[in-house]
């Protein structure tokens, strides 16, 4: 990567980061194109390869921005001190907010990394591929179990929740009414609802 990049303006920077990330997000890095990203971010494709080199360039850059971008609003926004799960929860989703605030389609970029079977993309974030994953298996592993009823698997309610989240995003960006805030918002009602059926009672 030109690391002259980031003597941009910032407007400049994300614009181009948040295209690339939609379209690789939406497409995949085989169907993703170079000219669908240099059209959405109002760029010319010279300029994009002046940066990056060519679509495997920039999307090493944008998997190694996302990963660190996405670590420090995790490993900063939840406490280590919580062991609540469900606040755990709680503070994961508010530190995602605050990503997708500037960058929406971040997280669904990760997620796609996570399944991505090309070759030449796979090897070239192989390196920093299963960091976020950790992360969240190190936050998610602050929790209490034993406020659990006896027959509540962890491990399935914690994989409900991210498919729900999960789910929960592309629909509010398949019907165009995607706000962090508002996803946020909605995010907190599964959890709560979660809470009241897999806690025991005081």
């Amino acid at each position: 990567m030109n690391e002259k990049f980031f003597d941009l303006k910032k407007e400049k920077q994300d614009r181009m980061i948040n295209a690339a990330l939609k379209v690789f997000a939406a497409n995949g890095y085989k169907h993703a194109s170079t000219d669908d990203i240099v059209a959405e971010a109002g760029i010319s494709k010279g300029l994009l390869f002046h940066y990056f080199g060519n679509k495997l360039g920039l999307y090493t850059f944008l998997h190694d921005y996302s990963v660190r971008f996405m670590k420090l609003e995790l490993t900063t926004g939840v406490s280590s001190a919580a062991t609540d799960y469900f606040e755990i929860r709680r503070q994961i989703e508010f530190a995602k907010m605050q990503v997708l605030k500037n960058y929406p389609h971040m997280q669904q970029f990760l997620e796609r990394c996570a399944t991505e079977n090309v070759s030449e993309a796979l090897m070239a974030i192989e390196r920093q591929r299963g960091v976020i994953r950790e992360v969240y298996h190190g936050l998610k592993d602050q929790a209490d179990r034993s406020l659990f009823h006896d027959n509540v698997s962890f491990e399935k309610l914690d994989a409900m929740l991210d498919y729900t989240i999960s789910g929960l995003m592309a629909a509010r960006f398949c019907d165009e009414s995607f706000q962090p805030e508002m996803l946020y918002e909605e995010t907190l009602s599964y959890l709560d609802m979660m809470r009241q059926i897999a806690y025991k009672k005081d």
